[in-house]
Formats: structure tokens, C-alpha cells, sequence
């Protein structure tokens, strides 16, 4: 498995994907699939484009409540075997390791489900960790839902523990989910 920069010639395997239930977005689910495979339709390059965005120069964020916040620099890079596997989502916040209250963590990660149980996500987070790194950050934060327990096993085999048990803004879609930590 590699980690690719979107783009044009592996879209068509990122919007069959998406069609047959996968979406990046962890807490919008089929509501960011939807709104994505939209974008696809409408302007296929500015929606790869929009993937890479280290300058944060992209509008706002959408949040499950329907507000918005400010986007962060960030970029998201697609999990590739022999086709799309899933994908790794990158933010941060300039100059330091701390992020805005309104963003739950540095890293996030969805492998489609027929080919999940494969790695995919260690392997994933474990190429970015170094991406972190550079960028000067001294930990990254990730969440997960309490009964999410394969998601615990990729942060904990990349040297994450758990920092605290917490109830999620209602941007976030509320409920309890931890937070972890992984020391750079």
C-alpha cells in the first residue's frame, strides 16, 4: 500500500467508491459522500484540486450541525493497492501542536469496507507521522468513537495513548469519544 496525491486518473476509483458506501467524512458519513460525489460531477480538477490545500485557502468547514468553522491547512492522501483502498486526512494549525477547539484531531482515516482488516490504516498513519513531524508538530491528536476498537488498534500500534474521555460539541455531532495522542 502507498499513500497518492489525489488526482485526476484515480478519481474514477474514488467516486465508485463513494457509490458503494464509503465516505471520508466520519461523522457526515453518507451526507459528505453525497455531498462529494457532487462536487466530482460539477468540476472533477477543482475537487482534486480542493484535496490539497496546505494553505488553507478553501471555504469553511461544514460541520454535522450545519455550522461551519475555518478551515486548516490540511491535505488528504488516498490509500493505494492495486486500486483505492481508503484515505488519510491531514490538518494542523501553523506553529503549533494545538488545534482550535473545534477540530477533533490532526489525523483521520476511512478504508473502504471490502478491504478493511487489511492494514490499511496502520500502515497509513504511520506514513504520515513523519509528514507531522516535518511541519515542526511535537504530537498529533486523533479521535475515536469508545466502541470503535479496530480504530484504537491502528492509533495504539503507532505508539498513541489515551489522553482523556470526552463528550463531543454538537458540531461534532455530540456524544462520548476519547482522544488520543501520538508524541512525535
Amino acid at each position: 500500500m502507498e499513500l497518492v496525491v489525489p488526482s485526476l486518473d484515480r478519481l474514477p476509483a474514488y467516486a465508485d467508491a463513494l457509490r458503494r458506501g464509503f465516505w471520508s467524512d466520519n461523522i457526515r458519513r453518507e451526507e459528505s459522500a453525497r455531498e462529494e460525489l457532487e462536487k466530482i460531477a460539477a468540476d472533477p480538477a477543482a475537487f482534486v484540486a480542493s484535496l490539497d490545500d496546505p494553505e488553507a485557502r478553501g471555504g469553511p468547514i461544514k460541520l454535522a450541525d450545519g455550522s461551519t468553522v475555518k478551515r486548516l491547512p490540511g491535505y488528504r492522501r488516498w490509500m493505494w493497492d492495486d486500486g483505492f483502498c481508503g484515505n488519510v486526512n491531514f490538518r494542523w494549525q501553523p506553529g503549533t501542536s494545538d488545534l482550535p477547539e473545534y477540530v477533533l484531531g490532526h489525523l483521520g482515516y476511512a478504508v473502504v469496507p471490502w478491504k478493511q482488516r487489511r492494514g490499511y490504516a496502520t500502515q497509513a498513519l504511520a506514513l504520515m507521522l513523519p509528514e507531522a513531524r516535518k511541519l515542526g508538530l511535537k504530537h498529533v491528536d486523533l479521535t475515536t468513537e469508545p466502541d470503535n476498537l479496530p480504530s484504537q488498534k491502528v492509533i495504539t500500534a503507532n505508539g498513541g495513548y489515551l489522553v482523556e474521555r470526552f463528550t463531543k460539541a454538537a458540531g461534532h455531532g455530540g456524544g462520548e469519544t476519547l482522544l488520543f495522542r501520538i508524541e512525535l
